[in-house]
């Protein structure tokens, strides 16, 4: 029964049509990034309610981790799409060659990490500020996060097994389990006994609370990434029959890794060139006020709410794209990418909507905005927010050519926005001395950007075509 059952999850990988096969998969993940935006945004929330310095402080550690994330999702790129291809050519044993391979990824990721954390998460932390309160509080965030991140790798690394083989719904249980522990732990271990806590209208007085700050809201984190781990593990192990996990095959194999950094390597390069530029940001923005960098952090955390479902679609993307191409169904490809793009330009015109229309309440029902952060936000949430208009095309064509075997292109695309694009626009924006002039940075480069997208993607069909052609 489950031979059966694994044969059909298969086989609708290469013929059920295309847009309800992409919702099918895709929905699950949609809902559980959803939950995973609110993973995200919930330790900016709460800790801004204990003192807009550890906002700030929030955000001067994200750009290093999102260097971490970045490092684990890549490899899950790489790894996700060579199994993805291994069963579409119906080569079960290589499959599960490499989800061992994958496991041996995350452990030497967690190992890169911890270092950083015990070793350079201080010099990060302080080349970004001279507050001490604010650095306080971003070192002891980072460095539990950082030290404590192979559960994270983990959680990843069964998330990616579970996705390859169109097992989305089981990936959504797991970033749920671990969302869900992180958003009702994390005001136990942020606030102290006693403390009022508002939102709105509605203020709840905490019965118990270890008053812990930034540091309460990593160790939350970390409880979490660890509950989805075990979660991930338990069902892969027991529903995932069709990718067998197997003790003997958790071991390095150079062809394997090769190849799944091949794929992978441009998205991690992408990561950190993302986290280059948030540190740079940082800086510039750091020269007006610190608020302006806490605005900074509040942005991304809202916007996550309308690029993860995004990435979420991606998810269910790749598989299908990977599937496609070892089965040598061109056309389903081309109509997977169309569907994909439609799909993510109506989540991205929604947030434009939301950002143009209620900055103001955004801020101050989620963060407790100061006046300051107010008059700042405002600008910058509808100014950055233009550049929704071509984001979701934009992030479906590079993720397209990253399961295509052409993942350089997405590097280069990084590169033109941020390199070219970003960084300049808002260190010439910020010599005019306004702040509020900075934000225009983002439409700036996100109109390079979906130019450098199109043409792109336009010339890796045309390769994947002459590919499948003449094999």
């Amino acid at each position: 029964m489950a031979r059966t059952e694994n044969r059909l999850s298969s086989a609708r990988m290469g013929e059920m049509p295309e847009g309800r096969l992409l919702l099918t998969l895709s929905i699950p993940m949609m809902l559980s990034m959803l939950v995973q935006a609110l993973y995200n945004v919930v330790d900016s929330i709460y800790v801004a309610r204990v003192s807009e310095d550890c906002l700030s402080a929030l955000s001067l550690a994200f750009p290093a981790q999102n260097i971490m994330i970045g490092l684990g999702t890549g490899t899950g790129v790489g790894v996700g799409t060579l199994i993805s291809r291994a069963l579409g050519r119906r080569d079960r044993e290589e499959a599960s060659r490499v989800a061992g391979v994958s496991v041996f990824l995350a452990g030497c990721c967690w190992a890169l990490m911890a270092l950083f954390g015990l070793f350079g998460a201080r010099f990060f932390i302080y080349s970004q500020t001279s507050s001490e309160s604010i650095g306080t509080y971003a070192l002891s965030y980072l460095r539990i996060v950082s030290i404590a991140s192979l559960f994270l790798y983990c959680q990843i690394c069964m998330e990616r097994l579970l996705q390859a083989t169109g097992q989305t719904r089981l990936s959504m249980w797991t970033q749920m389990a671990g969302a869900l522990t992180n958003i009702l732990l994390d005001p136990f271990f942020i606030f102290k006994t006693g403390d009022v806590i508002s939102f709105g209208g509605l203020s709840v007085t905490l019965p118990f609370g270890l008053g812990l700050a930034t540091s309460g809201a990593a160790a939350a984190t970390v409880i979490g990434q660890a509950v989805a781990a075990a979660t991930g593990f338990a069902l892969h192990t027991r529903k995932n029959r069709e990718l067998p996990l197997r003790v003997r095959q958790i071991r390095p194999h150079g062809r394997i890794i090769g190849e799944v950094y091949r794929i992978g390597f441009p998205s991690i390069l992408m990561m950190v060139l993302s986290s280059a530029t948030n540190f740079i940001m940082n800086l510039i923005l750091g020269a007006f006020t610190s608020t302006a960098v806490a605005v900074y952090g509040a942005y991304f955390k809202i916007q996550s709410f309308f690029f993860m479902p995004v990435f979420g679609l991606n998810s269910g993307m790749i598989p299908v794209i990977g599937y496609n191409h070892g089965a040598r169904k061109l056309d389903r490809i081309h109509r997977t990418i169309r569907w994909a793009v439609v799909f993510a330009s109506c989540f991205m015109l929604l947030g434009l909507a939301v950002f143009q229309l209620a900055p103001g309440w955004l801020l101050s029902t989620l963060f407790d905005a100061s006046g300051s952060m107010m008059v700042i936000g405002t600008h910058a949430l509808r100014r950055i927010s233009l550049s929704f208009i071509f984001a979701g095309f934009c992030i479906v064509a590079g993720s397209a050519c990253q399961a295509l075997g052409r993942s350089m292109f997405s590097f280069i695309v990084s590169i033109l926005r941020q390199v070219v694009g970003l960084i300049p626009a808002a260190w010439l924006l910020s010599l005019t001395g306004d702040v509020n002039m900075v934000w225009w940075c983002f439409p700036i480069a996100e109109i390079l950007s979906v130019l450098a997208s199109a043409f792109f993607l336009r010339v890796t069909m045309r390769g994947v075509e002459r590919e499948l052609r003449e094999a």
